[in-house]
């Protein structure tokens, strides 16, 4: 075995040979620990620096102007508040010339004129990053009840769906998903408390919703069953759903034409062993089984009306995938669905974030003649109502 790059200490190498014995990879355990050392190395680089440069912030931030936050803010300002800046209200300050950032005792800061969501500033800025690497577990406590929830072809991570909602909305506002299947948007909603709707086509998907939702014992959010493209279109169900109630974001995963009606390849068909088409439904009005030149029309005029439950200058959050080229066809499905709509009167198109879902397991598309990207990817598309 190489020179150890952390003190065995840290790794408990007996332990971990045991976990690896009981894995059947004892074999390979020279490497497996080799590659956990240096993990663990870079881990403590990383967080060594993370560390220093959280005391430098502190460190300058005690050398402006500090006001106790408790005693010099109006009732009206404390309840806006969100609830982990409250918690801690007693030992924050006002930092500053402006009085206008408020700073909790564990170096956290926010911003009082912040408009849009509840975040820290370390949290707004992390999330600005334009690329999002996950590996959700699909199975155990952090999971979310995928075993409950993978009943529908392509379910989203309530995790993935939290961390949008926190940022394009404050604590307590309304989500809509009017595409929700079997609810990765209501359990992120509930997860970050907030409020959400969600309509969805299949009776089944939403059935599923409720039952993993009691399973992680959340509140359960505002459902129905129905074709939400007519729904949309009906301003009386509308305001029989929604009241006077008013959007602060608009997070939707829509079947994109009909690419689960095609026959299965890859570690689909690897998996199990199967080429049958998963479509989300049987039925003629169901997005996901419509070509593609009609799911943009469609599409299209679903957000258009939906705009009607938005909030002035709240957000629409589009996940979408493109499909393989096909000899002249580029299927850049994200690039046509952006200019598509931002053709809407009042939206506008502010950025994308690219969603690499590490978990997908990768295949051997194309072997050994052509080159076949296994797509791990997906586009998450931020637009804006004026």
């Amino acid at each position: 075995m190489k020179k150890q790059l952390v003190p065995s200490s840290l790794l408990n190498l007996d332990l971990l040979e045991n976990l690896l014995k009981s894995k059947s990879l004892k074999d390979h355990s020279d490497e497996m620990i080799e590659d956990l050392e240096k993990l663990v190395s870079q881990y403590i680089v990383d967080k060594s620096k993370e560390i220093k440069n959280k005391s430098r912030i502190i460190k300058n931030d005690l050398e402006k102007d500090q006001l106790p936050a408790e005693s010099n803010l109006t009732k009206e300002q404390i309840k806006s508040l969100p609830s982990w800046v409250r918690k801690d209200l007693k030992n924050s300050h006002l930092i500053g010339t402006s009085k206008k950032v408020i700073q909790t005792s564990d170096g956290k800061k926010y911003h009082l004129s912040n408009p849009l969501n509840s975040l820290s500033g370390g949290q707004w800025t992390f999330f600005l990053n334009s690329v999002i690497n996950t590996r959700y577990p699909t199975s155990g406590e952090e999971s979310y009840a995928h075993h409950i929830r993978k009943i529908h072809p392509s379910p989203k991570p309530p995790q993935l769906t939290r961390e949008l909602i926190e940022f394009f909305t404050k604590e307590g506002e309304l989500v809509f998903d009017y595409f929700m299947g079997v609810g990765g948007t209501l359990l992120g909603a509930s997860l970050s408390g907030r409020k959400c709707i969600g309509i969805d086509l299949n009776k089944q998907y939403v059935e599923s919703y409720k039952e993993a939702n009691k399973y992680l014992n959340l509140e359960e959010q505002e459902t129905f069953v129905g074709d939400s493209i007519e729904i949309l279109k009906d301003k009386k169900k509308l305001d029989e759903i929604f009241g006077d109630r008013k959007v602060s974001l608009i997070l939707i995963d829509p079947p994109y034409g009909d690419m689960m009606t095609r026959e299965k390849t890859g570690e689909a068909v690897k998996k199990n062993g199967d080429t049958s088409p998963t479509p989300y439904t049987n039925l003629k009005s169901d997005l996901g089984n419509m070509e593609l030149h009609e799911f943009y029309k469609v599409f299209k005029e679903s957000v258009k009306n939906s705009l009607s439950t938005l909030k002035d200058k709240g957000h629409l959050v589009v996940f979408i995938k493109d499909l393989q080229p096909k000899e002249k066809e580029l299927n850049l499905l994200h690039a046509d669905l952006i200019t598509s709509l931002n053709e809407i009167d009042d939206l506008y198109y502010l950025g994308t974030k690219i969603w690499a879902d590490q978990g997908v397991n990768l295949y051997p598309y194309g072997y050994p003649y052509a080159y076949v990207s296994n797509q791990i990817h997906q586009y998450i598309l931020i637009f804006k109502k004026k």
